[in-house]
């Protein structure tokens, strides 16, 4: 198969990008990277070669000859390399920067201080508790919502742009999950909700949730 995945199961950004390979209509290979296992395969010496970063998830398209990192160059790459029903990223540059503009809020705003290494470290490094950890990541989750929250307003439809399913919906809704898992009310958030039971109720977005996936403990 031309197409692996390394990702970990509950990583919200390798779960964006099994949403988009879904919605592509992509077969893939799934491998497996635990993250806490082994003191955190991310760090073994074959996945470094692959992903210096040491991060999840890595694409490797060998028909193209490339590896990539980063979920939104990941799926952006995928929309343009495989025609489906589903565009990622709109045509028009405007309806294109407003995509970009919502995914990036979440995926380089909300998620990267609730990343694991950083939860880590605040463990590991200045003596937070599980709880403050928890508190933590709910801090900032509920800080992006709320802006979220009051810009999907003025541009929401079924999904968050409209009728169509794009690149911020497929970071939504992992960012959701993440959000629950945090214990954030998301009674607060009622449109962020209903877009991402909207997005759940789609088979792409159902295969690619954590429960559903190999390596889910």
């Amino acid at each position: 198969m031309s197409i692996k995945l390394y990702g970990y199961w509950r990583s919200t950004a390798t779960y964006r990008v099994r949403i988009a390979l879904n919605l592509k209509g992509v077969e893939y290979e799934y491998v497996p990277v635990h993250l806490v296992a082994n003191g955190g395969e991310q760090h073994s010496m074959d996945y470094a070669r692959l992903n210096p970063a040491e991060l999840v998830p890595t694409l490797v398209d060998e028909d193209e000859d490339i590896i990539l990192n980063q979920s939104l160059s990941i799926v952006e790459y995928l929309d343009e390399r495989f025609d489906s029903e589903h565009q990622l990223i709109p045509e028009h540059k405007n309806e294109r920067a407003r995509v970009r503009a919502l995914a990036q809020d979440i995926a380089c705003d909300i998620q990267p201080v609730g990343n694991l290494r950083v939860l880590n470290a605040l463990k590991g490094s200045f003596d937070a508790s599980q709880d403050d950890v928890a508190t933590w990541a709910a801090h900032w989750i509920t800080l992006g919502f709320d802006a979220i929250e009051k810009r999907l307003q003025t541009q929401a439809g079924k999904y968050c742009f409209d009728f169509n399913v794009t690149m911020a919906d497929i970071c939504l809704v992992p960012q959701v999950y993440n959000a629950k898992r945090f214990n954030v009310d998301m009674n607060h958030y009622p449109l962020i909700s209903k877009i991402a039971d909207n997005c759940n109720e789609l088979d792409a977005f159902e295969k690619a949730k954590p429960e559903n996936q190999v390596d889910a403990t």
